[in-house]
């Protein structure tokens, strides 16, 4: 069997997609299996934080090829996930960064559904309210409604310093990248970045706005982002070595 039944007729510009499960190293993560024309061979990634694989083939290959791909690197599978750290799941007691300030989780739940910053004699604290079954949800909820406030500020502040202005912000889940840039000017943003210090949050949003006028990131972009945000080689730093950490949190 090929992957052919990927295509869709009504769409035959969409990429095509399969999506299941994989188990490896006690884990069963979601995979997709993305047909793209220009590949030429099989490539394997694991999303940051762990949190799903994704094989890209060429069109047309054979479904065994892809299983047998898979069992050929299960081995650099585990090896891989080994390093990844645990997703920790979102519930009362532990602590989630806001603006890279870690905050220890409360659950109040005699009082509507709202999420509060206050603290106490052990230091900050996240007070949720409402149903427990509810809690890693408003959390990302609060999480979303921050970033929108602070990143459209920002960039705001960073267009008017370039000249140029975003066609639209908008803000996402996702596993692969921070944030992006397309060429009509529409940014998008992954409300995780909020758990990061401020400093790194403005540099993400000092990059994704530099790709308005240098869309690339050659020596022209990195002058432009160093000119909006002079800290951008230690932010960009940070967010390498503990981003996956942000992302592997789980708010299911």
């Amino acid at each position: 069997m090929s992957f052919g039944f990927f295509r869709t007729p009504t769409k035959p510009k969409s990429t095509p997609v399969v999506e299941r499960e994989h188990c490896v190293a006690g884990r069963t993560l979601p995979l997709k299996i993305v047909e793209n024309d220009r590949a030429r061979r099989l490539t394997l990634r694991i999303d940051s934080g762990g949190r799903g694989l994704r094989i890209t083939v060429p069109p047309g290959l054979r479904r065994g090829e892809v299983e047998k791909f898979l069992d050929r690197h299960q081995d650099w599978l585990e090896q891989r996930l080994a390093k990844v750290p645990n997703r920790p799941q979102v519930r009362p007691g532990i602590k989630v960064p806001v603006r890279g300030v870690p905050h220890r989780i409360v659950h109040e739940p005699s009082k509507r559904g709202t999420v509060t910053l206050s603290r106490d004699e052990r230091g900050p604290l996240m007070i949720v309210h409402g149903e427990r079954v509810h809690l890693p949800r408003r959390i990302a909820d609060f999480l979303k409604r921050e970033a929108k406030r602070e990143i459209e500020a920002l960039v705001t502040k960073h267009s008017a310093a370039i000249g140029k202005r975003a066609k639209a912000i908008r803000f996402k889940d996702t596993s692969s990248r921070w944030g992006s840039c397309t060429s009509d000017g529409n940014l998008a943003f992954s409300w995780r970045i909020m758990m990061a210090p401020r400093p790194v949050i403005n540099y993400l949003v000092a990059h994704e706005v530099a790709h308005l006028k240098e869309m690339n990131h050659g020596p022209k972009f990195w002058k432009l982002c160093e000119q909006l945000c002079p800290d951008t080689e230690r932010c960009k730093d940070w967010l390498k070595r503990n981003g996956g950490a942000l992302q592997a949190i789980a708010f299911e």
